[in-house]
């Protein structure tokens, strides 16, 4: 179970730090949002 949530906690890391959306203008979701906020 411990292996289960670190490999889970690894994955929502990378999905919110790492992974890159056209939709976003090719950013991650959490460059995207510190991007919308300093345009703000």
């Amino acid at each position: 179970m411990e292996h289960f949530k670190q490999e889970l906690e690894n994955y929502i890391h990378y999905y919110n730090h790492k992974r890159i959306k056209a939709k976003l203008k090719g950013m991650s979701l959490v460059q995207y949002q510190t991007h919308a906020q300093e345009a703000a």
